[in-house]
């Protein structure tokens, strides 16, 4: 099936309405096709992107953290990520946030695909990164303890989401493509 690219909205007007530390809040005045007009408004990314790794040591078994989640106020499991440093590629990130959270590198890295959080509001993008190839190496990090690694099994997704401690949106993602593309790239 085909689908038609639609026009997208006239921007008549925009302005950032509460400057923040992660995000800046910018409304839109916005003429969509039909005339109406609305405004919204969006939360900008002040980062340079962001990355989501899926470490897999062997074909059949994924790399996992347990780390406190501030948002939930409890431990929650799924996969290292972080902000992209200045200067830093996409792929040279997702090394460095391996290295700082699972104490591994990855000789391969593939990007195979970029998560949305919210694109109804926000402008964040998450890439998501295929490591193998997995060698110990250990670079310091920004966390506040150090982080437990769980070596599951990749075909056994269903388990661990319904543990209840593992909701992350973006890592239930991202391990449902690396399993289903892993044998692709």
């Amino acid at each position: 099936m085909k689908l038609t690219d639609p026009k997208l909205p006239i921007i008549h007007d925009r302005h950032v309405s509460r400057p923040a530390d992660r995000f800046k809040v910018e409304q839109l005045d916005l003429e969509f096709s039909n005339g109406e007009r609305r405004r919204y408004e969006r939360l900008i990314s002040r980062g340079l992107g962001a990355v989501i790794v899926v470490p897999m040591p062997d074909p059949e078994s994924v790399l996992l953290i347990r780390e406190y989640a501030c948002g939930m106020h409890r431990y929650e499991i799924g996969l290292p990520k972080g902000r992209l440093e200045s200067g830093e590629s996409i792929i040279e990130g997702a090394n460095r946030e391996l290295q700082e959270e699972v104490g591994f590198g990855a000789r391969s890295l593939v990007e195979i695909g970029q998560l949305s959080l919210a694109p109804g509001y926000m402008t964040h993008v998450t890439h998501v990164i295929l490591a193998r190839d997995l060698y110990p190496s250990r670079l310091p990090g920004d966390e506040p303890e150090e982080l437990e690694v769980i070596r599951w099994p990749i075909a056994d997704l269903v388990s661990l989401i319904r543990r209840g401690d593992c909701t992350e949106g973006r890592s239930i993602a991202a391990l449902y493509m690396a399993r289903d593309l892993a044998g692709q790239v």
